[in-house]
């Protein structure tokens, strides 16, 4: 099985960073597990032009297609989310909405193959389950326009350091354990 794992937040040594390394292990015995951190690709903004709704390409030359090569590459997605200001961070959402040509409101629309299966961990510093839920909903809506069935989400709470995540091992290791043994 192909997994991909992806940190959709900047910052490569924080909470989410450290969670993306525990789904990436607990995940890894038997698979091929690769994990992405959206800081690594250049991804610049839409214009909003809507070529792409003619043509289901971008005009714009930049990593989003090297990014989305990684999401044909996966037979299952794990998204890790923080919250900033409730909901995805801005860099994963300019790539959210570069992948408009793969978005499947329009014709034609590019592709990626069929039959994956998508997860999501959001996670925040404070106690309110929603906004976890609003970030978890943003992604699955990602999910749904790439034709990517949700199949899984971990909502964290109370989790700002590296350190509030050894707490929440066993939590996000039975998580990966459903990731697993879903069909």
């Amino acid at each position: 099985m192909k997994i991909l794992v992806i940190n959709c937040s900047p910052v490569k040594n924080g909470a989410t960073a450290q969670i993306v390394r525990l789904v990436s292990e607990f995940c890894g015995k038997g698979n091929e597990v690769r994990p992405v951190c959206i800081d690594d690709y250049e991804i610049k903004l839409c214009r909003g032009c809507r070529k792409c709704h003619e043509t289901a390409e971008c005009s714009i030359s930049d990593d989003t297609k090297k990014l989305m090569a990684e999401y044909e590459w996966a037979d299952k997605i794990v998204s890790v989310s923080p919250s900033y200001w409730a909901d995805i961070p801005g860099q994963f959402k300019v790539f959210i909405d570069r992948c408009t040509p793969w978005c499947n409101t329009h014709e034609p629309h590019a592709k990626i193959s069929g039959g994956k299966k998508g997860y999501t961990i959001a996670l925040r510093t404070g106690p309110s389950m929603p906004e976890c839920e609003k970030i978890i909903g943003s992604i699955e809506h990602f999910y749904g326009h790439l034709e990517i069935k949700a199949s899984g989400k971990l909502g964290l709470c109370k989790v700002e350091h590296k350190e509030d995540v050894a707490p929440r091992t066993e939590e996000i290791r039975k998580f990966c354990q459903r990731i697993l043994t879903s069909e």
